[in-house]
């Protein structure tokens, strides 16, 4: 199995090199598979938009990266720091978790950063989404279920709603910022 180089110097796979399998497209090369998922741009604005989110979008070969704003809101969207006592109520309602170290939504091929004006506070109704268009062949959601194009829609809806009506838990570390709750310093950590 051979990878080409593109005029732009990325690796593009050659023909020989996809494989179908389950009706996903993986990519071999020498002893690695990935998943190739095949995400449109324009269904994951239309996701984003039924969410109640204006999207912007940027969109290569490996991922797909949103800028999204939530539209008419107030209040900010439900990110908050579940190791903080007072979001108890939050964090046993959660359907996501965020590594906080390093902006990656557990067991999913979605990342999250925050938005940050000019002085470097982060807005409150306003986030960045990077989602993986190539993950390892052993990739799995929660409950073993492999990923397709249709289950990341659903999957990427569900995480969108969460945002805007349930909360998301960020856990640790210091790069994503709770933007709901109480979001300034609590105390020592250990």
């Amino acid at each position: 199995m051979s990878l080409s180089l593109s005029s732009r110097g990325n690796k593009t796979p050659t023909p020989s090199a996809l494989l179908k399998y389950g009706g996903m497209q993986v990519l071999q090369a020498g002893r690695h598979k990935l998943i190739l998922l095949e995400i449109e741009a324009e269904a994951v604005a239309e996701v984003a938009r039924q969410a109640g989110f204006e999207s912007r979008m940027r969109d290569n070969e490996r991922s797909i990266q949103m800028d999204l704003v939530a539209l008419n809101r107030n209040s900010p969207l439900l990110l908050f720091d579940a190791s903080d006592p007072a979001n108890l109520g939050w964090f046993s309602r959660c359907q996501f978790y965020i590594d906080g170290r390093t902006g990656e939504v557990m067991q999913t091929p979605i990342s999250i950063s925050n938005k940050r004006d000019r002085a470097g506070k982060s807005h409150s109704t306003q986030v960045r989404v990077r989602i993986s268009k190539e993950l390892p062949v052993t990739f799995r959601l929660p409950g073993k279920q492999p990923i397709t194009e249709q289950v990341f829609y659903a999957l990427l809806q569900n995480f969108l709603n969460a945002l805007m009506k349930t909360g998301v838990a960020v856990c640790g570390g210091t790069a994503v910022q709770p933007l709901a709750g109480r979001t300034e310093g609590v105390g020592t950590r250990n």
